[in-house]
């Protein structure tokens, strides 16, 4: 609408703001303008004061809601009359519990768990704005959720930060259910992430497991001063490994420079940049910003994340982009020579050759830098997290760290590597990483899942359009469930002939089941234990001079450990093994 004169009334203001709810008045000059809707306000923005600021984005705020009240308000009468939200907090008219969101950030993850545990319950509901927010932490209505209802959540939020890192939803993590979804899902389970393929590559993980023990030798040995000689950083070592597998994988290559796979070299600037930008990237997705619940304000970046995510995809888009391009270019000379394809050498080649029916590439541009982004994303936090939590609770528990060289002693020996192929047999082993991945999850909330149809979980109403958030830290902390649940105790997941890393019961989560599952659970279990068992197997780790225990506290912001973990590493096999 355009308004071709001034009202000066406060009468005229009310009646044009009730019909038109997405038209905001400007009350920083002495007369009254209207905006034909809220984005405008990013034009003059910088030419108001901070109380006039404050005021606009309270009017945005009521004047959103207003058009959705009338929905509201006959949605909860149709709860009233089929059944109850599940237990939660008390709201606020229009904004719910979003004040309280706002007030514990940036650990809203805490605060949830703290009012689960006041309220003594497993399953919650806030509503932030105009969305319920369902939070789970009972293995019990965990199953309900993501086996016998998972139809039902087979969705995702679309919000600034996971568009922004899916290149607009191109990919298979962070689509909304939808055919891009099931096209891009199809790709991953049937091309990528298979077993042929995952025996294909398997040359590539190995040299990435040697580089490792290199890697940490060299370092440890290496120290420059004297107070340093033997110390490795654990978290930087397990991190970067994780990149080196995944970019090798994706890629074909370690290192974003020309720096040959026989190098024993570490990180260098790129990697440096690429590893930040990709936790950078996992830390803000789905981190409770404000315009996630309340899309009006989307433009305004009240929260810093909008800026922050935009400044990673750069980095990681100027990483990633010459490599995708020039294997574009390749196969387009290849065609154009009539030259046959030589086979995959990496996931990227795969995306890049893949055809549709009438022999056209099937994946555009945008659609394969979502992909290659997106297995990034997905390989880098949970095994870099959970080793370096298992090292830091086997510091403090000699005993433990005591039986794992024992087992990898009796399985390997002390002669050669240990190698994928003996994972199966090393249940102690894969029990340190089962107990990590309980108490110690990098994220303390699963991916969101979106109710497309409204349906019931425990008895209770879930609308529509609800997000439902399975609590890692309450299934692997409940004590409903566990017995001692801090207490690091592997041998409690001893009670089968082979262990495995992932927990059919939902009694923790380490990867993620159902429609919306992990599909690469084998390589995410050779990543994890090969990293866990060729760093025990090939060195001794002990506490730096004058470090009695190991801090086990926790970040503010994330279930990291506070500092980095640091700690001497002496080599514990013959000479010939490090070269």
């Amino acid at each position: 609408m355009s308004y071709k004169y001034i009202c000066t009334k406060q009468e005229c203001l009310r009646t044009q703001v009730l019909k038109h709810p997405f038209v905001v008045p400007n009350l920083s000059i002495p007369q009254l303008s209207f905006y034909s809707s809220p984005y405008s306000i990013l034009t003059s923005s910088c030419n108001m004061t901070l109380g006039t600021l404050v005021i606009v984005i309270m009017a945005t705020l009521l004047l959103y809601f207003l058009k959705k009240s009338k929905r509201a308000v006959l949605s909860q009468r149709q709860q009233a009359r089929r059944g109850l939200l599940p237990p939660g907090p008390a709201t606020l008219p229009i904004i719910g519990n979003m004040h309280q969101m706002v007030w514990n950030k940036p650990a809203v993850f805490r605060w949830i768990h703290r009012l689960l545990k006041e309220m003594n319950t497993d399953i919650m509901c806030l509503r932030l704005g105009a969305t319920h927010v369902i939070v789970v932490a009972c293995p019990e209505i965990a199953c309900e959720v993501l086996r016998k209802k998972d139809e039902f959540f087979a969705s995702r939020p679309t919000t600034f930060a996971s568009g922004t890192v899916s290149f607009g939803y191109k990919g298979s993590v962070l689509s909304p259910h939808g055919e891009q979804w099931k096209k891009m899902r199809r790709v991953l389970t049937l091309e990528i992430l298979t077993p042929s393929m995952e025996q294909k590559l398997h040359h590539l993980r190995k040299e990435e497991y040697d580089h490792l023990v290199r890697y940490v030798n060299n370092t440890a040995c290496c120290g420059m001063m004297p107070h340093a000689k033997n110390i490795v950083n654990v978290r930087h070592v397990a991190q970067h490994f994780c990149c080196n597998l995944i970019r090798r994988l994706v890629f074909g290559k370690r290192f974003f420079s020309n720096l040959p796979s026989s190098s024993t070299n570490g990180p260098g600037y790129e990697e440096e940049a690429h590893v930040a930008a990709l936790f950078t990237a996992l830390n803000h997705v789905y981190s409770f910003c404000v315009s996630d619940y309340i899309p009006a304000l989307v433009g305004l970046d009240l929260d810093g994340h909008e800026q922050v995510s935009m400044d990673v995809m750069r980095t990681i888009n100027r990483l990633h982009d010459p490599i995708i391009r020039e294997r574009i270019h390749e196969r387009s000379s290849t065609l154009e020579k009539g030259g046959e394809d030589k086979g995959a050498r990496d996931f990227l080649d795969v995306l890049v050759h893949l055809k549709d029916a009438e022999g056209q590439p099937l994946l555009s541009l945008q659609e394969i830098r979502a992909q290659t982004a997106e297995m990034v994303l997905a390989a880098v936090d949970n095994p870099s997290n959970a080793v370096e939590w298992a090292l830091a609770e086997m510091m403090n528990r000699p005993e433990i760290m005591q039986k794992v060289t024992d087992e990898l002693d009796a399985v390997v020996g002390k002669d050669r590597l240990v190698q994928e192929s003996d994972i199966p047999r090393l249940n102690y082993l894969k029990s340190c990483i089962r107990e990590a991945f309980r108490i110690h999850p990098y994220h303390a909330l699963n991916l969101p899942h979106v109710a497309m149809v409204e349906t019931t979980i425990a008895g209770y109403t879930i609308p529509k359009d609800s997000h439902i958030l399975l609590s890692r830290l309450g299934l692997g902390r409940n004590p409903k469930i566990w017995s001692e649940p801090l207490e690091f105790r592997p041998e409690r997941h001893l009670n089968t002939v082979n262990v495995l890393l992932t927990e059919p019961g939902l009694r923790f989560i380490s990867f993620s089941s159902g429609r919306r599952g992990c599909p690469g659970i084998s390589l995410g279990t050779s990543i994890t234990m090969m990293l866990f068992a060729r760093m025990l197997q090939a060195f001794t780790w002990t506490k730096p001079v004058g470090v009695k225990n190991i801090s086990l506290q926790e970040g503010n912001a994330s279930l990291a450990l506070l500092e980095p973990l640091v700690l001497q590493a002496q080599p514990r096999l013959a000479a010939y093994l490090y070269r």
